[in-house]
Formats: structure tokens, C-alpha cells, sequence
């Protein structure tokens, strides 16, 4: 299980972090990241990072995101961010199956 903290309500600009830890602290991934999904959309990637801290960001948030962690835990600093951010973030792990987390919400107002 993976347990998510962080996200809420950010002007336009702002800056939010989200962070995730497994509940079970021997347990580690071989990729951890973060999805967001708004309603009647598909989830999609924001970013991932490996067990051995190779990261991947989606084009929209590369440059204002960055993605910390990995094995165990993993973290998203986000900064300058804008309306179209806003959407539930969902923690993600994978080790053999995919892992998520309960998702959080993140709002962003203009």
C-alpha cells in the first residue's frame, strides 16, 4: 500500500510537494512516480523515477516538477503551477504488479 501526503489549494504561480511512502517499510520498487487524472480523462504520467534515479516527465511539467525518491518512498516539488495542474495526483509503484496510492487532490486557482 502506498500512502500519499501533501497536495491542496495553490494560486496560479505557487508551489505544492507531494509524498508518498510505502506501508510496509521493507518493501521497495523498481519504479515509483506520480499520475494525475481529472474527471472524465484518462490518468496520465507525470513523472517516474527508477531504483537507480532515472526520472521521466511528462513534456507539460517538465522544468516546474521534480520528482525525488524511489525504492521506497518517492516526492514531487512542484512549482509554478497553473490551473491546468489541478487534478487528483495518484502515487504509483511497480514491482512485478502496479501499486497505487488513494490519490490526493491538487487545485490550482487562477
Amino acid at each position: 500500500q502506498l500512502v500519499e501526503s501533501g497536495g491542496g489549494l495553490v494560486q496560479a504561480g505557487g508551489s505544492l510537494r507531494l509524498s508518498c511512502t510505502a506501508s510496509v517499510a521493507t518493501f521497495t520498487f523498481n519504479t515509483m512516480g506520480w499520475y494525475r487524472q481529472v474527471p472524465g480523462e484518462q490518468r496520465e504520467l507525470v513523472a517516474t523515477i527508477s531504483k537507480n534515479g532515472r526520472s521521466n516527465y511528462a513534456d507539460s511539467v517538465k522544468g516546474r516538477f521534480t520528482i525525488f525518491g524511489g525504492k521506497n518512498t518517492v516526492s514531487l516539488q512542484m512549482i509554478n503551477l497553473k490551473p491546468e495542474d489541478s487534478a487528483v495526483y495518484y502515487c504509483y509503484g511497480h514491482r512485478v504488479m502496479d501499486y497505487w496510492g488513494q490519490g490526493t487532490q491538487v487545485t490550482v486557482s487562477s
